[in-house]
Order: C-alpha cells, then sequence, then structure tokens
C-alpha cells in the first residue's frame, strides 16, 4: 500500500484555467493504430468563484475534458460547461446557485428587503453538469443528478442548449449512470411524484433516433414505477441495474427529506447535502421489475444497511438474478466524507477521516426470480458458483445475504466499468475500477468476479481517473483491449498529467501521453470511437 504523505492529491482538487486550444502530448511508448477516437471525461474545475468557495467535492463548476487520438498522436483539450450555474456565477463573480453541498447566498448588493424575499422563492435547481457525459441519439449530454442536461458538442467542447426533463416525463431528476442498448435504447431512473402525492421512483426510456428524425426526448416516457419505502422521503439513487428482461432498483437507508428540502431549505440557507438522513431501521431494499411490461414484482428482498452509489452488472442465470455491487457497509451517508476541507487535509488526518467512514466492499447479491411455494429458512440459491443466499422468513421477506467478491479496509474499488458492450447483462468475469486509499484515487484495479484474483497499476505520488475500458477491434476474449485513465503527478521534475494506456489482460503499461498542465479530478466519462 502507498503511502501519501507529500499531500500531492491536493493538487486534483484545485481550480485550472480552460484552455483556448488543443495542447500536443508528448507520447512514451505506442499507442494503438486502432485507438482513433476521443476520450472524454467530466469533473470540477473551478472550485472558487470570487472570494467565495465550494465546500463539496461535487461543487465545483463543470469542465468538460477530451483527449483525441489520431495516427498515434495525441492532443488534449478542456472547456467549462456554459451551464446557468457558470454563466451567472462568472458574471456576478459570486456563486448564485446552490450546489450539492454549498448554499448560494442572496446578492449582498440588493438591500434588506429584496434579500429577506428572494428566501421564500425557493432556490434554483442546479444544472452544474460535472457528473458524465453520455449520447442520446445522434446528440451528447453532460449531466449531473437534476431533471437538467446539457446537450455539448464532442468535437468543439461547445455547449449547446440546456434542457428540463420535466418538459418531457414526470420526473423531478435522473441519475447520471443510464443503461445504454445496443441499438441506442437509453433507460434511466429518478424519484418522482407518484399516487395519492406520495413519492416513487420512474424509470423512463429514450428510444433510438427513428428515420423521422425527431428528436428521441421528444419520445421518452416512464415505463416502471417503482413505490418508495416512505412516502414523504425517497432514497438517494445513484444508478440502478438492468439485465435482458428486469431492472433492479437497489433502495439504501439514505433518504432525502423532502419536507425539509420544499420548507427550511429556503428559510435557514441550507443546501442539498443538509437534507439527506439516514433511517437506522430500514436496512436496504431491493427491487425488481419485468422490462418487457413494466410490470413491478412484488417481492420483499431485504438485506442489511449498505451505501450503494454504482452498479458493476446485473444478468440472469437459471431461473436468479446475479447483481454485483460496488458498497459501503452501513448505513451513514459516505458522502459526509467528502467535503474538500477533508480531502485537502494533510494525509495523516485524510487517513484519520477515513477510519469513521463506511467501509467499502464489493458484493454479489443473487435473488431468486420465483419465490412461490418455498420452504421458509431454505436458502432458496442454488448457482454452484456462488455463496450468496436468499432464504425466506415466515412473513414473506426474502432476506439476501451477499458474497463478497473483494474486501480491503478503507481501500474501495470504485467508478467500476467492464466491456459494456459485450458482457453488460451476461455473465461475465472481469470489472476495472479507480482504487481509493482512505478516498484518494492512487491505483486502478482490476478484478476477476469468479476468482477473485485482482490485478493493480500504481506508481507513487500519482492519482489516476475512473478506468475506461476500450476493446481491440478483432476483440476474442472479453478483456482483449485497452484501458483508458487520466492520471495526475503533481511531483517536481515532470509533466503534471499524462493519459495512460494499460493493456487490459495485466494492466501493463502500454503507453501514456504527458500534456504541460494540470487536470483536477474527473469522475465518470466515456470512450467515443
Amino acid at each position: 500500500r502507498i503511502e501519501h504523505p507529500a499531500g500531492g492529491y491536493k493538487k486534483i482538487f484545485e481550480t485550472v484555467e480552460e484552455l483556448a486550444e488543443p495542447l500536443p502530448a508528448v507520447v512514451t511508448g505506442v499507442i494503438p493504430p486502432w485507438l482513433k477516437g476521443s476520450l472524454l471525461r467530466l469533473g470540477p474545475g473551478l472550485f472558487e468563484i470570487g472570494e467565495e468557495r465550494f465546500y463539496h467535492l461535487f461543487d465545483g463548476q463543470a469542465l468538460f475534458h477530451k483527449f483525441d487520438f489520431k495516427n498515434g498522436a495525441v492532443t488534449y483539450h478542456r472547456k467549462f460547461v456554459r451551464t446557468d450555474a457558470y454563466v451567472r456565477a462568472m458574471t456576478e463573480n459570486r456563486i448564485v446557485i446552490t450546489e450539492f453541498g454549498t448554499f448560494a447566498f442572496p446578492d449582498p448588493c440588493k438591500n434588506i428587503f429584496s434579500r429577506f424575499f428572494s428566501y421564500f422563492k425557493g432556490v434554483e435547481v442546479t444544472d452544474n453538469a460535472l457528473v458524465n457525459v453520455y449520447p442520446v441519439g445522434e446528440d451528447f449530454y453532460a449531466c449531473t443528478e437534476t431533471n437538467y442536461i446539457t446537450k455539448v458538442n464532442p468535437e468543439t467542447l461547445e455547449t449547446i442548449s440546456k434542457v428540463d426533463l420535466c418538459n418531457y416525463v414526470s420526473i423531478n431528476g435522473v441519475t447520471a449512470h443510464p443503461h445504454i442498448e445496443s441499438d441506442g435504447t437509453v433507460y434511466n431512473i429518478g424519484n418522482c411524484f407518484g399516487k395519492g402525492c406520495s413519492i416513487a421512483y420512474n424509470l423512463v426510456k429514450i428510444p433510438p433516433t427513428q428515420k423521422d428524425k425527431v428528436d428521441p426526448l421528444e419520445r421518452m416516457k416512464v415505463v416502471v414505477q417503482f413505490p418508495c419505502s416512505d412516502r414523504f422521503k425517497p432514497s438517494y439513487v445513484h444508478s440502478f441495474g438492468m439485465s435482458e428482461n428486469y431492472f433492479v432498483l437497489v433502495e439504501t437507508p439514505v433518504k432525502i427529506n423532502l419536507l425539509k428540502f420544499l420548507s427550511a431549505w429556503s428559510i435557514r440557507g441550507a443546501n442539498y447535502m443538509d437534507c439527506f438522513e439516514s433511517n437506522e431501521t430500514m436496512g436496504t431494499w431491493f427491487h425488481i421489475a419485468t422490462k418487457k411490461s413494466g410490470e413491478y414484482q412484488n417481492i420483499k428482498f431485504r438485506t442489511s444497511a449498505i451505501n450503494v452509489f454504482h452498479h458493476i452488472n446485473t444478468y440472469e442465470e437459471d431461473g436468479f438474478l446475479v447483481v454485483d455491487l460496488c458498497t459501503w457497509k452501513g448505513f451513514e451517508f459516505v458522502y459526509n466524507y467528502l467535503y474538500l476541507a477533508n480531502l485537502k487535509e494533510n494525509w495523516d488526518e485524510v487517513k484519520k477521516n477515513a477510519m469513521m467512514a463506511p467501509q467499502p466492499e464489493v458484493r454479489r447479491y443473487v435473488l431468486p426470480l420465483d419465490v412461490d411455494r418455498v420452504e421458509q429458512g431454505k436458502n432458496l440459491i442454488c448457482l454452484p458458483y456462488t455463496t450468496a443466499t436468499a432464504t425466506m422468513w415466515a412473513d414473506g421477506t426474502v432476506w439476501l445475504e451477499p458474497e463478497v467478491l473483494f474486501s480491503g479496509p478503507r481501500q474501495a474499488f470504485e467508478f467500476p466499468q467492464i466491456n459494456y458492450k459485450k458482457f453488460s447483462m451476461k455473465n461475465y468475469t472481469y470489472a476495472y475500477a479507480l482504487g481509493l486509499n482512505h478516498f484518494i484515487p492512487d491505483r486502478i484495479c482490476k478484478l476477476n468476479v469468479k476468482t477473485k484474483e485482482t490485478w493493480v497499476w500504481q506508481e507513487p505520488d500519482s492519482y489516476p481517473s475512473e478506468p475506461i475500458f476500450v476493446a481491440t477491434p478483432d476483440a476474442v476474449d472479453e478483456d482483449d483491449g485497452v484501458i483508458l485513465t487520466v492520471v495526475v503527478t503533481p511531483g517536481a521534475g515532470q509533466r503534471p498529467a499524462y493519459l495512460l494506456v494499460l493493456n487490459a489482460k495485466d494492466l501493463t503499461e502500454v503507453a501514456r501521453a504527458e500534456v504541460e498542465t494540470i487536470i483536477p479530478v474527473t469522475f465518470h466519462g466515456m470512450y467515443k470511437p
């Protein structure tokens, strides 16, 4: 395990400027000649505005990054996404729209009466699209987790338009992790107001572009409505699972207090983080629905309390649904530990803070799809390759116990990726992830989910990003391809960042493309061929 006493990781949480034009990279090794597309990344790039600073990791203004590959050469470019949050902040030289963990105070230049009334107008929902980018039809959208997505040009990185999904379906926000099928169909999920003004979760479908070239968003529709365990307190949902025939929603005990959100928010000057609370008694609920008919399956799948942000993969086999997750044990919200002040502490303090946080674990849950006429107290799982169990209780609850695929103290396997095009929704072998060392990203990991064998790429004072898998054009094996990750190296005597290309089989280095600029932390992204 590598330690970080020099604190170089602090650099990935610092403001940078956008670039006027792409920078050429210095390539060491050989970029595969078939790699001819672009790596697109999103993350925060502006951590303060004027004299006001952002407080949480998910607050900084969205910066759109691109590495282009052409004939073995690489260039790097970046621009800020021109969201309302960014444009108005730059115009007024202050934080104007409340972000995840930072409240936007009223304009201090206004008189006391107008400032007082502004508190009662409510807080505008942010459109700060710093989390991910994905395609819808022929267009690309940068996104956060609200009802706003931002159409962007992946070639020029220019911002095109702001889109409000509420104009198309009943949804209060959607995740930044849609599932996209091979034909371009997009599925996503978010909370909404359901029957009797209670909260529910709507799963929406966006079809691929049709011959008439109508914007696919115009044909967006709700295909499933999942019930909520608490009428006025939806769980925080960051992603969901999808197999060939089922959708899976994991409802965790991390709750959004809507009454606080709708009332106390604007009066007391709260932010999004202030509206989260934990239900210490509910555990975790698994919901499933059929994909074709949209029918909710009223089976009480339950397990112990966990946080879940990222699904790895979901597939069906022999009457069972296999759900692989990156989890954090317990009901306390992990985001409580992601304030910038904590992440920018000296190394000993960073470790001390992480010791108090929920602990990470990669888990496999297996859900039986047929629970009629089963024997109480008996394990219902008969897949030969897993130790996960499901037990029917007298009250009809099916209690799930997971198989642990990976576990290391304060060492998280997060931001997972697989060979999505070929093995999403299928029985698979390999998962790739960003390794978090006490929340600091310092390695790339590969996990064989069948044997639990692991591979690691890691170098001192180097801070990589989410790994993106790109298959070779003539791939035969599941792991025939490369891993792309952006690495920051803030130490003296070297270029401050580079794009790293790894062999996906053993995580050995294939090439790196170094640039003469620091690159701040990025969250998610994609490879665009």
